[in-house]
């Protein structure tokens, strides 16, 4: 299973590109799910105006991702009139679909993690487990633990403290994805106005059809074709 970091971004751009940006947040969730993607929404920046956003970060997970991307990754457009100022004479709006860099992924793995036995506990007159049942789960990597005595099964009280670390840990990993993305100003600024990867036309939104070859695209996929073929 792979896992890529999207950014869809207004750059420094006006109302008009935020509303953009929720608009193509709609449509790419709807194709997400189409193919069967899925997807985690964790980062939100909300944009000057209701219901709109200057940037959404996205976590995308599947066995293949790169061929879905292709189509979107890149520059989108938006032909239309402003709903905000109605008179302005600009008519074509662009934001950015990139894919971040992961610094850093946790990779967990069972044998990085090892259980430590220990006695219950609880406030005093509380009548509490004298045996070894509950138990501390431990992270070797990241050094993160969790101590689990919700049964007086030591073996359930190790499925729970299990289950429980790797929830933590991938929490650390949001935590630390969302710091790090939060302030991406080198993608709000690097918006490319030409050759769009999507185009879309007036107040509904509406996805129109590029007739224009994308040559460095299909050269891309036909790389990783005879990749594939290779191995």
């Amino acid at each position: 299973m792979k896992t890529k970091i999207i950014q869809i971004t207004s750059g420094r751009g006006p109302a008009e590109c935020c509303w953009v940006v929720a608009q193509v947040l709609k449509h790419f969730i709807a194709d997400l799910k189409h193919n069967n993607i899925n997807y985690k929404i964790i980062q939100r920046e909300k944009g000057t105006e209701n219901l709109t956003l200057q940037s959404v970060t996205i976590q995308l997970q599947a066995e293949s991702l790169d061929r879905f991307l292709s189509q979107w990754i890149g520059t989108i457009q938006w032909v239309g009139v402003s709903a905000f100022r109605p008179q302005h004479k600009r008519k074509n709006w662009f934001i950015a679909m990139y894919l971040i860099n992961q610094d850093q992924e946790f990779k967990i793995n069972d044998n990085d993690i090892i259980y430590q036995a220990t006695k219950s506990s609880g406030p005093g007159g509380q009548h509490v487990n004298k045996v070894s049942s509950a138990i501390r789960a431990i992270h070797i990597p990241t050094k993160t633990q969790v101590l689990v005595m919700d049964s007086r099964s030591q073996h359930q009280n190790k499925k729970i403290a299990k289950i429980r670390l790797h929830e933590k840990i991938n929490q650390m990993q949001l935590d630390q994805l969302k710091s790090n993305t939060k302030n991406q100003w080198e993608n709000h600024l690097n918006i490319e106005r030409g050759n769009p990867i999507q185009i879309f036309k007036g107040s509904d939104f509406k996805k129109n059809t590029i007739l224009k070859t994308f040559k460095k695209q299909r050269n891309t996929l036909k790389k990783e074709l005879r990749n594939e073929l290779n191995n």
